[in-house]
């Protein structure tokens, strides 16, 4: 029997039309970095007296099926990440170009079947409703471009042959750190060492009283919008915000070019008042935790417009 290898392992994802129950078609196969979804069922430790200093059996505890996926940020396959934490897009094409546009706030948001396989034992975890709790991007100078997806599912079901059927594939385009540009008020804030952001739906497990000892769903909270900017310090823009107490609009993106890019627009961004220490010699930079906020006159938090030739998600 052969052993399980990362470098064979395969990502494939469906959305649900009912939460919970696999969908027989419609999957995809998803680029990954890395993956720990599946079902983990702790054990208690016996109470019981009377019997000794030799312990008695444990009892088995709830099952969970929480975990990180992390993923490339790319052209085509990241809209499905996407559509699984801000729901169905806004899509428009013109000329073979189609915009996508997600926005923050969804009554209702969608939820996946993911399986992720291993051929060689083989070994297919089909993780049965998934959905999308909070979303981490880091923005740098190089490197590889990825999110780190935290995902919470209802369970997990042990196969021993895919149950994906045929996959549909789209060719990875991945978008760079060094396409990478944060805006502010629709101007291109210089000196920015380093930027982070994370959306979150914050969930909320619904946890009742079942027979098979799993969630009976995950239900979304508020929106939270937040991030931190680390910049060398030459002007005192940000500083000067973060004493008025005025929101800003930021974007975070990367474009390759006009029928090619990703930008998250956060509408509404407030800054807090920083430090800017002094280490030594070299230069001087100040970190800025921001959070975000609903804008009164768009209505949202956060707008994510995608760019490319798919026609939909």
């Amino acid at each position: 029997m052969a052993r399980a290898r990362g470098a064979n392992a395969i990502m494939a994802a469906a959305f649900e039309t009912t939460y919970g129950t696999p969908p027989v078609s419609g999957f995809r196969k998803l680029p990954f970095v890395s993956s720990n979804l599946g079902e983990e069922q702790g054990l208690l430790s016996s109470d019981l007296l009377g019997y000794g200093r030799e312990p008695l059996p444990p009892s088995k505890d709830v099952i969970n099926n929480d975990g990180d996926v992390v993923v490339p940020i790319d052209l085509k396959n990241f809209g499905n990440w996407l559509k699984l934490f801000m729901g169905q897009p806004t899509s428009t094409t013109d000329t073979g170009t189609t915009t996508h546009v997600f926005t923050s706030g969804a009554v209702n948001l969608p939820s996946m079947t993911v399986e992720v396989g291993l051929p060689e034992v083989p070994s297919y975890g089909q993780n049965y409703g998934v959905r999308g709790n909070t979303m981490r991007v880091q923005m740098q100078r190089s490197g590889l471009l990825t999110a780190t997806l935290g995902l919470i599912a209802q369970g997990e079901n042990k196969l021993n042959a895919s149950a994906a059927g045929t996959l549909a594939e789209a060719t990875i385009e991945r978008f760079s750190p060094f396409q990478g540009a944060v805006t502010r008020g629709g101007v291109a804030l210089g000196s920015v060492v380093s930027a982070d952001f994370t959306y979150s739906n914050q969930l909320e497990k619904v946890e009742v009283i079942r027979g098979d000892g799993r969630i009976e769903d995950a239900d979304p909270g508020m929106v939270m919008m937040t991030g931190s900017l680390a910049v060398r310090f030459a002007n005192t823009t940000l500083l000067d915000q973060a004493t008025a107490g005025t929101p800003v609009e930021f974007t975070f993106g990367w474009v390759t070019d006009a029928s090619r890019s990703l930008v998250f627009k956060v509408h509404s961004v407030f800054l807090p008042k920083a430090k800017t220490p002094v280490t030594g010699p070299n230069g001087v930079q100040a970190t800025f935790n921001w959070q975000a906020a609903k804008d009164p006159t768009v209505g949202r938090t956060v707008t994510a417009t995608l760019i490319n030739n798919v026609p939909s998600y």
